[in-house]
This record gives structure tokens, C-alpha cells and sequence, in this order.
């Protein structure tokens, strides 16, 4: 339980003392303002002007000396008192309302102008202000996150007992309200112990709304709650104390007795912040015989709120189950510090402490009170956890051997009970760490450890033996591509959830078959987890076009499909196939669409060289579902299609909102790709003369793809080796080339590793290229 920070009170209140006016007299210069000579300690009488309008001689008030720090009538940053003249009068510090000092929440008022009344505290003049208000305290911040796996500590008393159990200390315990109360026929119908596993009701008559004594106002408002009166402010107290939360019906507003039930669909609940809520079947409710006067776990009604004049209320102490107050809180979008506790798993016996400690604060409160009902209504009482934990594996995972004696006695003060045969110990947990905290013999392990102290464990390091070098390659390719389409391609990495929305699988995959649907969705919309990347990916693109016309981004992820299901880990354990997938989108807001193709295409094709894997090649198979009619291509990798390359088609660009973007998509199996084992690497000298660039431009058929013009070139090897390369530039098709024919440029470098070639030398290489296209494609020479 870790301690984010400290919080000292009392350094708010620096140089704010307990002043006693010994004397009012009129501002000669202002009608409002008066002049209080005012005792601040020591006989020190000081004159003070002051706007208070509830000033009166002998009052004990708050004195803002000189230095101390106030917030003008209760706005604003802090600033610092000096002596100042006001209106011609010397005034020594200030006469302080709540508001500036930061206490509007202990002494509220209906006028700015009311001045904090001290007189009922048994306090000097000259005193500090925090110490004669008892707020010389240090506040301890805990961190939430560890206290959501601990609801017993949602409470002061549950830390107590924690500190209690590390530096064994005695802890105070409650005392059983079963002599003090016992079941009178006060009726509490409860139809839903699996939603409400306890209720307890009490009827307590001869109350009266009025303010709680201060000490009790003020723990409330230390720890962040504003007090309200003595009956909600016992309420609030209990909760905080103990971590159950509990809640004061006014019973002459009960129609009937306390039903614990299931909303019915559209029944209506105004609570107690005022929003009306509509509620579900799902909606756990507190009702009378008229209908829902609370929403269980979460917040009152106003129907059953307490009113000034309520002299008689219905006590609510209940266990309400953890899943259900936490979907319902988040279904309503109400959030308070009931639902908090409620969420995390409070153990059903906590309520005998909340009950101990209701009486007694009530008849401390009321002393001419009467308990006129009771009902305690549990069912089914909470099964204390029990599980053996075997004490050699507990010194193997400690790494150090502790005395039995020593770990029952770390483990007893936590409650837990211990008992030892041989080398087994029965482990019994306590109510209030048995809703889900503590369960396995690791969770025991973990308790010792703490107890022991970590810092009494002897650092020891890992032993690891590296004996020989690892070549994975297949682990290192999927790093290796994302490394290559962000550094070389300049392309950004995107994460997405792996679930997806009904209406983008369609565009995509036409139907969700073969997908795994969830158990527990995101939401209703949300179904199904992604058995490909692309649906999310053209949401992000979507997103982005926003804000960007021109982008490239990819995503490596894994995709899930209902088939294949096998138990890699574990024999009872079977999972569906989970492959890994990356998907990429090349997108542009306008520009030409083959550019935009060739730039994806150049992407893939490129890839093996930087990921040392075996080639892909380009097909026309399948087309897929989402793909443009003309432009598309499937990737072929060592004879199997492993993806698809393809101008995403119009009615799925309109289907995620994208009317005239240019999108092009591709993916593809990461755990198709096959990398090469090794690399064989051969020397070459650095060409010692000039190498040229010749570039041809020719008439092809339409149909005629580059693949296979690059497949002729580089087919025959011809005049001496003198091409060295060859590389598309462009492709055209337009006025100036006939009907059914492609002008394709390319670049031939030419070159010669003994000398450097003439022209008529390098005119003769690249005429032989043209001949062989010519008589291979008919190809035509369209000029320069």
C-alpha cells in the first residue's frame, strides 16, 4: 500500500491565529467598514478593519496576520497579508470569513460578508487557528491503484489494521451488535441475493435533522466530503471508517417495507443529484411497494432523501455484487464514492462492523432514540477462502527458510488463520480478504514476503549461462518489417483495439463469419474480435483524413479466426488460431492513382532485401472483396498467396466516409514469410569507369505487364555483360499513344568493368534490348 504523499494541514494556516474582539467602533470614512480592536495573544491589541456583518464584542474570530496567506473573498490564487491603510486607517492583518481561509465547508454561510465565529471553541486568543480547530494533522495520500485489488483497505479501520499487523501493534475490534439489536419482524423482502448477497435494515425513530458535532464534520472534510447534517454526515463516517457504505432512508417516505429487486425496463428514478434516470431489467433498484426509491449501490432517491424535518429513517447496510454496480454505474455515467467501494468485491461481513458502529454513533448522537426495527436478511453466507501451501515451495520461491512460528505469526495478525502438518500448511482467509484477493498458495507467498520485509531478503543474481549464439530469424522478422516500413518507407505505426465495429466489417469482409464474437463487448456494437487488420486500419485512415491529404501508415497485430483451436500451453486451455498480420494504407488526396499503386507495390516488392527473406511475387488470382475491379494484385511468397495489393474500391471508401481520397491497402501473413537462414556475401570492386544511363521508351499491348518486359531484358545476357540494371520510370497512356497500347519507359545503365564504352558501343546494347522486345512483345520504338 503505497504512500504517494503527505499532506500537513496545518501549513495552510500559518500566522492565522484566535483573535477576541474587545471593541467595535464605526469607519469614520466608510459605512460598511468597522474597526475592531482585537486581542491576537498576549494582551497584543490590535486594530483590524473588517466588513463582517456579524460582528459583535467578545467574539472570537480568525486573525490573518501579517504573512499569512488568504484567498480574497474565497477566489483566486493565495496572496500574502501586509499591514495596510485602509481608507485612512491603519489596519494590522485581516478578520477572515470561511472562504479565505479555505474552511466554507465546516463554517458555511449564506453572505460573503459573515465572519468565522469561534466563540464555541475552548480556545485562547493568540492560539493558531489549526490547532484550536484540531486540524494539526498530517493527511496520508494512498495510492488507488493498489487499494483495487484490496477493498478491504477502502476504509481508516482496514489500514489500521494493516499498520496494526506490520509493526505489531493491538488493534481496537468491534464490538457484536447482536446484543444490542435483534430481529423485531421488520420486513425487508429480498428477491435478489445473487445482485444482493445481505441487507441489513434498521428502523431507528426520535432523530432530528441538525448539525454533527465539529470533530466529526471535520474528519468528514479532511478526507475530502463536505458534511451535511448529523444523520448523513453518521452515514458518510461509517462508510469511511469501515469501507461499507451505507445509506438513511426517511421512512415516512417508505410506502410499504424495503424490496430489494430488478428494475423493470422503463421505470423512471429521479436520484438525489436530481437527474432522472430511466432505468433497464439489468438495474439493480431499492424499491417500496410504489416503486424504485434508490439505485442499489450507487445513489438514493429523492423521493427517500432525508428532508429538515425527518424524525425517523430506515438504516441501509447491504452487500451489493461487485460486476453489477459497477455496469450499472457505468451504464447511468454516475460515479460516487458508494459505487467505488461496492465495485471492488466488499466482503458481506463487513457489515456487522457497519452496524456496531451505526448504534453507537446514533445513541451518542440522539441519546432519546429508539430502535424500533431490525431485520438482517443473508441468505448465504461468504465461504472463507482455504487452500494448503506447501512449505517447501514456499522457501524455493522466498529463496530464504522462515520458522513456521514466524510465518503464523506475520499471518495471524493479518487475520488470517494457520495451521501446520509437516510440510503442509492449511491456510484459512479472513472474511475481507476472501472476495477475490486472496486464493492460490502465491497469494500466501506474497503476504510473507511483505510481512518478512522485502529489505530482509538478500539480493541474489540471476544466474544465466550464454554459451553459444541464437540465430532467430524467424522471431526477428516481424521487428525487421516495422523497422523497414517506418525508417525506409516513412510510413507511421498505428495501434488499434482488437475488436471491431458491425459496420466496417462489411466493406471489408462481407460478412462476420468465421470471426470469434466476445463474451463481455466494449459495446453492443463491438461484437467480435478482428480476423483482419484492414477494417480498423480504414477507421484510422478515415480519422486521419481529417487532418492530413497525404499518408502512410501500418499496423502489425494479430488476428483471431474461429478454427484451428489448439492448447500450445496448456492441455486444458484450447485457443483459436492467432496469426500475425500487417496491414499498411498508402493514401493521397488526389494525384495519380498509379503513382499511388506503384509507390505500395514498390513497398512490398522491396521488403525481402531489407528483411532478408525469400522474394514475393505479384499475381492476379483472386480479387479481393474490398478490392477496386482493375487494380489489385495478390502477393505471392514461396508459391503460396500470403496477402493481397489492392486500390480500395469506392463503395467501401463512401462506406467509411471517404469520397475522393486515393487509398491503397495492402496486407499480408507475417507468419508466411519464410527468412533466409543465412546470407551469402561475395566482393565486388567498385567500378573503376563510368557507367551510363540510357533511357527507352516503347508502345507495349495493354495487357502486357512489367514483370514480364523485365523478365525478357534480363533473360539473355548480351553484348559482354555491359548491362548492368535496369529501372522503371513510367508508364503513359493518353492522346499521343495509340488505342490498346502503353508507352512504358525504362532505364538501362550501361556500363563495362575493362574500360569505358563508346557511344556506338553503348548504342549497340541498347538496340539489342529493343530488337529482342520487339520481336518478344511486338514492342515499337515511340521515340525520346
Amino acid at each position: 500500500v503505497e504512500v504517494e504523499g503527505m499532506t500537513d494541514l496545518s501549513r495552510g494556516f500559518e500566522n492565522i491565529v484566535v483573535g477576541v474582539i474587545e471593541e467595535i467602533t464605526k469607519h469614520p470614512n466608510a459605512d460598511k467598514l468597522t474597526i475592531c480592536k482585537t486581542d491576537i495573544g498576549g494582551r497584543d491589541i490590535r486594530e483590524i478593519v473588517c466588513g463582517g456583518i456579524n460582528l459583535r464584542r467578545g467574539m472570537k474570530v480568525a486573525v490573518a496576520k501579517p504573512g499569512a496567506f488568504v484567498r480574497w473573498h474565497g477566489e483566486g490564487e493565495p496572496v500574502e497579508i501586509k499591514n495596510a491603510k485602509l481608507r485612512g486607517i491603519d489596519s494590522y492583518g485581516m478578520i477572515c470569513a470561511s472562504s479565505e481561509i479555505g474552511l466554507f465547508e465546516l463554517f458555511p454561510y449564506e453572505d460573503e460578508a459573515t465572519i468565522v465565529d469561534l466563540s464555541d471553541f475552548d480556545a485562547p486568543a493568540g492560539a493558531g487557528l489549526a490547532e484550536a480547530l484540531g486540524l494539526d494533522d498530517i493527511i496520508l495520500e494512498i495510492d488507488n491503484k493498489s487499494l483495487t485489488n484490496r477493498p478491504d483497505l477502502w476504509g481508516h479501520y482496514g489500514v489500521a489494521r494493516e499498520i496494526a499487523a506490520m509493526y505489531d501493534l493491538p488493534l481496537a475490534d468491534f464490538q457484536s451488535a447482536g446484543m444490542l439489536l435483534s430481529d423485531t419482524g421488520f420486513k425487508i423482502s429480498l428477491l435478489d441475493s445473487e445482485r444482493c448477497p445481505r441487507y441489513i435494515g434498521v428502523e431507528i425513530d426520535g432523530l432530528s435533522v441538525k448539525p454533527s458535532p465539529f470533530d466529526m464534520q471535520s474528519r468528514i472534510w479532511r478526507v475530502g466530503m463536505r458534511p451535511i447534517n448529523a444523520i448523513v454526515d453518521i452515514t458518510n463516517y461509517i462508510m469511511l471508517a469501515t469501507g461499507q457504505p451505507t445509506h438513511a432512508f426517511d421512512s415516512d417516505n417508505i410506502k410499504g417495507h424495503i424490496i430489494v429487486r430488478r428494475a423493470v425496463e422503463g421505470e423512471r428514478l429521479l436520484l438525489l443529484n436530481g437527474r432522472e434516470l430511466e432505468l433497464c431489467g439489468e438495474d439493480l433498484v431499492i424499491a417500496d411497494e410504489e416503486g424504485p426509491v434508490a439505485l442499489a449501490g450507487v445513489m438514493g432517491g429523492e423521493k427517500d432523501s432525508i428532508l429538515p424535518d425527518t424524525t425517523k429513517v430506515i438504516l441501509e447496510i447491504a452487500n451489493f455484487d461487485a460486476l453489477g454496480v459497477r455496469r450499472t454505474s457505468a451504464r447511468h455515467g454516475v460515479r460516487t464514492e458508494s459505487a467505488a467501494r461496492y465495485e471492488k468485491s466488499i466482503d458481506p461481513e463487513r457489515g456487522d462492523d457497519a452496524l456496531t458502529l451505526a448504534v453507537a454513533m446514533f445513541s451518542s448522537l440522539y441519546p432519546g432514540l429508539s430502535f424500533t426495527g431490525f431485520a438482517d436478511e443473508y441468505p448465504v453466507k461468504l465461504e472463507k477462502s482455504s487452500f494448503d501451501v506447501s512449505l517447501a515451495w514456499l522457501e524455493k520461491c522466498l529463496g530464504k527458510a522462515i520458522a513456521n512460528d514466524e510465518i503464523a505469526g506475520m499471518l495471524s495478525r493479518l487475520g488470517f488463520e494457520v495451521g501446520f502438518d509437516h510440510d503442509c500448511m492449511h491456510v484459512l482467509t479472513p472474511t475481507w480478504r476472501s472476495t477475490g484477493d486472496v486464493s492460490i498458495p502465491n497469494d500466501i507467498m506474497e503476504e510473507v514476503a511483505r510481512m518478512h520485509g522485502l529489505e530482509n531478503f538478500e539480493p541474489t543474481p540471476i544466474a544465466a549461462l550464454f554459451d553459444r549464439a541464437i540465430n532467430q530469424p524467424d522471431i526477428d522478422v516481424d521487428r525487421k518489417i516495422r523497422e523497414y516500413l517506418a525508417f525506409r518507407c516513412d510510413m507511421n505505426e498505428i495501434f488499434t483495439y482488437p475488436w471491431v465495429s458491425d459496420e466496417s466489417i462489411n466493406p471489408i469482409l462481407g460478412s462476420s463469419d468465421g470471426m470469434l464474437s466476445l463474451v463481455a463487448p466494449p459495446s453492443p456494437s463491438e461484437r467480435f474480435l478482428r480476423s483482419s487488420l484492414l477494417p480498423n486500419l480504414c477507421k484510422a485512415v478515415a480519422g486521419n483524413l481529417r487532418f492530413f491529404d497525404e499518408f502512410s501508415i501500418f499496423e502489425s497485430a494479430q488476428v483471431f479466426h474461429d478454427s484451428g483451436y489448439e492448447a500450445p500451453y496448456d492441455p486444458r486451455e484450447l485457443l483459436p488460431t492467432q496469426r500475425r498480420e500487417v496491414a499498411g494504407a498508402c493514401v493521397a488526396g488526389a494525384g495519380d492513382v498509379n503513382s499511388v499503386f506503384r509507390r505500395a507495390k514498390g513497398i512490398i516488392e522491396a521488403m525481402p532485401r531489407f528483411i532478408h527473406s525469400e522474394p514475393v511475387e505479384f499475381r492476379q488470382n483472386e480479387r479481393p472483396l474490398w478490392a477496386d475491379e482493375v487494380l489489385w494484385l495478390n502477393i505471392m511468397h514461396c508459391g503460396a498467396q500470403i496477402g493481397n495489393l489492392a486500390l480500395l474500391s469506392g463503395k467501401a471508401a463512401l462506406s467509411f466516409g471517404m469520397k475522393k481520397s486515393i487509398v491503397m491497402l495492402f496486407e499480408f501473413c507475417l507468419d508466411s514469410i519464410v527468412p533466409l537462414t543465412s546470407r551469402s556475401n561475395e566482393y565486388r570492386r567498385i567500378p573503376e569507369y563510368p557507367t551510363t544511363d540510357y533511357d527507352v521508351s516503347l508502345l507495349f499491348d495493354l495487357p502486357t505487364s512489367w514483370e514480364e518486359i523485365l523478365g525478357a531484358i534480363a533473360g539473355k545476357k548480351s553484348q559482354g555483360d555491359l548491362l548492368r540494371s535496369v529501372q522503371f520510370v513510367d508508364e503513359y497512356t493518353g492522346r499521343q499513344v495509340p488505342e490498346g497500347k502503353k508507352s512504358i519507359t525504362f532505364r538501362l545503365v550501361i556500363g563495362s568493368s575493362n574500360k569505358t564504352l563508346t557511344s556506338e558501343e553503348i548504342e549497340g546494347c541498347a538496340s539489342s534490348i529493343i530488337k529482342r522486345l520487339g520481336k518478344t512483345f511486338n514492342a515499337e520504338a515511340r521515340g525520346m
